[in-house]
């Protein structure tokens, strides 16, 4: 079966102060890299804009109807010292929840074996009633309780590896038993979460934090030690990823040590544990990675392990 990319190009228009590292350059990127030979064989498809109704399924209405309000027809709106929107914000934000329940309906109707969501800004730092952090929705939150009330899916699990701790996911999903989310990041570092001692209300979250410097090992440690274990037994039903690539050693805004062959290995690991237990649905939402040459590197490893590379 054929994995699914989705983007937009509305997600170019939300435009960022200068010098700010989550700028459209980096979408451009991505469709460079996805643009070789190699990926021929990708279907791609256009992200279409998501609906209010379903955001409010983990962002409180009061949240969403302000944001909408503040939303700028001209200039910059500074939210806080990383967070802004511009004219071409609102579209943007909107097309990366539509894109996420897209891939998600996609995956689940046996349309497409997995797929790659590639929108800006990120979502996982937004949390149930505040943005931050570039962030403005949680698309993967958002994703998994669409899957969870259209699809009837008792168990949704959400992997994160980010360098930045995904605050906002953690802050939907602390008191749900039908959602496990897992992370690896940098620690310490924006946004100051991610402790092991972290668990949930019902130990569905799974933080494995990582020390500046780390490189490839300790990530996969992470991942075979703590994360993968606890997704066997957990048995999710579906699988998405935050997938940010900013722990690329490239990467200005944080110092681990990852390669493009480190996002190969987990993206292959991943797909093994949903081949076990979620008929292989697999759902990969691009979050952070700011410098390009490293973006262009690890979503080209990335998006190749998806198709089977």
């Amino acid at each position: 079966m054929s994995t699914l990319l989705l983007s937009h190009k509305a997600c170019l228009d939300h435009v960022t102060p200068p010098g700010h590292p989550e700028r459209p350059d980096r979408l451009r990127a991505v469709e460079e890299a996805l643009s070789h030979e190699r990926f021929q064989f990708l279907v791609r498809d256009q992200a279409p804009e998501g609906d209010l109704d379903l955001v409010t399924l983990c962002h409180n209405e009061h949240y969403v109807t302000e944001l909408r309000h503040i939303a700028p027809t001209s200039g910059q709106v500074y939210i806080d010292g990383d967070t802004s929107m511009s004219p071409g914000t609102w579209e943007a934000v909107m097309r990366g929840v539509g894109g996420a329940v897209a891939a998600t309906e996609a995956v689940m109707n046996g349309e497409h074996r997995n797929a790659f969501v590639a929108v800006r800004p990120p979502g996982h730092h937004a949390e149930i009633g505040k943005p931050m952090g570039f962030c403005f929705f949680d698309n993967v939150a958002i994703a998994a309780r669409h899957a969870q009330r259209k699809y009837g899916i008792k168990r949704a699990a959400i992997v994160d590896f980010d360098v930045h701790h995904g605050n906002g996911t953690q802050d939907i999903f602390w008191s749900d038993p039908t959602v496990m989310y897992c992370s690896t990041h940098q620690m310490p570092l924006f946004p100051g979460t991610g402790a092991k001692s972290e668990r949930g209300d019902h130990d569905t979250i799974v933080n494995a934090p990582l020390a500046s410097e780390d490189g490839g090992p300790e990530f996969r440690i992470a991942f075979e030690n703590l994360i993968l274990p606890q997704l066997e037994k957990f048995s999710p039903e579906l699988l998405i990823i935050s997938a940010g690539f900013d722990a690329h050693y490239r990467d200005p805004l944080a110092s681990l040590n990852l390669r493009a062959e480190d996002y190969a290995w987990v993206t292959r690991k991943l797909m093994d544990l949903a081949d076990k237990s979620a008929g292989g649905r697999v759902v990969s939402v691009l979050e952070g990675g700011y410098d390009l040459q490293g973006l262009k590197e690890s979503v080209t490893a990335h998006v190749g392990a998806l198709m089977g590379a």
